[in-house]
């Protein structure tokens, strides 16, 4: 019998979450774990592991380090073999500290942007195993991958 594969799905709040969860027919037979926001997300996601770290944005540091330090133990105690995220900065601090423990990642990033990668994008995208945009022009323009949408 073979280990299922560990997944940590990682999405900040609103429509990062929801294409997140676009994503979920994707885990099927994986151990998911969920990492978001917002605990009232848990209602998304009846019966999987949720986990929960501080809201932030660039703009407010003291949260962001107490964002990047739960992640941080996020990652080395649950240890995924995979850590894919639709964004923000969770996702960015999810892919940044899986790599150290050699999890293979994958940012897909939002659908909202149409002229360009996201900042978090262009941020992870030499650190992250697979980056996706959900627009052609872009990831051709960017210079990386599109393999479909989750409209």
């Amino acid at each position: 019998m073979t280990t299922p594969v560990r997944i940590l799905a990682i999405a900040s709040g609103g429509g990062h979450w929801v294409q997140l969860l676009r994503l979920r027919p994707a885990f099927e037979g994986a151990r998911v774990t969920y990492v978001t926001v917002r605990r009232s997300y848990a209602s998304d996601v009846p019966g999987e592991d949720l986990r929960v770290v501080p809201d932030a944005t660039r703009w407010n540091k003291l949260k962001l380090l107490a964002m990047a330090t739960r992640i941080l133990w996020l990652v080395a105690s649950i240890r995924p073999d995979v850590i894919i995220s639709t964004g923000a900065a969770p996702g960015y601090f999810a892919i940044r500290f899986g790599r150290w423990f050699g999890a293979r990642t994958c940012w897909v990033d939002s659908i909202a942007n149409a002229e360009e990668l996201s900042l978090s994008g262009r941020k992870i995208r030499r650190h992250a195993t697979k980056v996706l945009s959900q627009w052609p022009d872009v990831a051709a323009a960017e210079g990386v991958e599109h393999a479909g949408s989750v409209l």
